[in-house]
């Protein structure tokens, strides 16, 4: 089962982001005449992942689940808002991704993604050990490419803060409807 941890901000932040969205986005498939190759990521599909984990076999969840269960209720519920836009990598020239930024308790929200990651690697799932950086993912494209003037056009995205209060363990079926199945709801302290 390929797996994720995430947050899931609430309508009224991921309405502030589509409003900011509408203005950039010129025709009703997303297309920009500038960049080819872009996909917007859709709005069901919009989370703050946390630790990605990939392919985890059955047996395994239960016990993830467990741990997962024991480690947010060590984190507090923190205050989290999407601010402003970046790329990865961050020269928005030759960039792969385009996404929304996070502001708040950015350094707790830091603190559960590792030790989500921490968890899991000591049930043996392998997961990545690169330095964490929230962000909500808007776009990607299929090779590097100018988002320069699309992310500038996105840097005003303000949506309102949210408490956020729960970790979604959430199964992702890439050529699946839904695409994210959430199986198993952790909650913060």
């Amino acid at each position: 089962m390929r797996l994720f941890a995430a947050l899931e901000p609430p309508t009224g932040t991921l309405d502030a982001v589509g409003r900011a969205l509408a203005d950039a986005r010129p025709d009703r498939r997303g297309a920009r005449r500038d960049v080819r190759g872009v996909r917007w990521t859709p709005r069901a599909d919009w989370h703050l992942t946390l630790v990605f984990l990939g392919e985890v076999p059955d047996e395994r969840v239960p016990a993830l689940r467990e741990r997962f269960t024991a480690e947010t209720a060590g984190h507090p519920a923190m205050t989290l808002a999407l601010r402003g836009a970046g790329t990865f990598p961050d020269d928005a020239a030759r960039a792969r991704v385009l996404w929304a930024g996070v502001e708040g308790d950015v350094a707790a929200l830091t603190r559960l993604a590792e030790g989500l990651r921490d968890a899991a690697a000591d049930l043996g799932v392998p997961v990545e050990h690169r330095p964490y950086v929230p962000h909500l993912t808007l776009v990607r494209t299929r090779w590097p490419s100018d988002l320069s003037a699309l992310r500038r056009s996105l840097d005003g995205i303000d949506a309102p803060p949210w408490r956020a209060a729960d970790v979604h363990l959430v199964h992702s079926r890439p050529n699946g409807a839904p695409r994210y199945r959430t199986v198993a709801t952790c909650a913060l302290s």
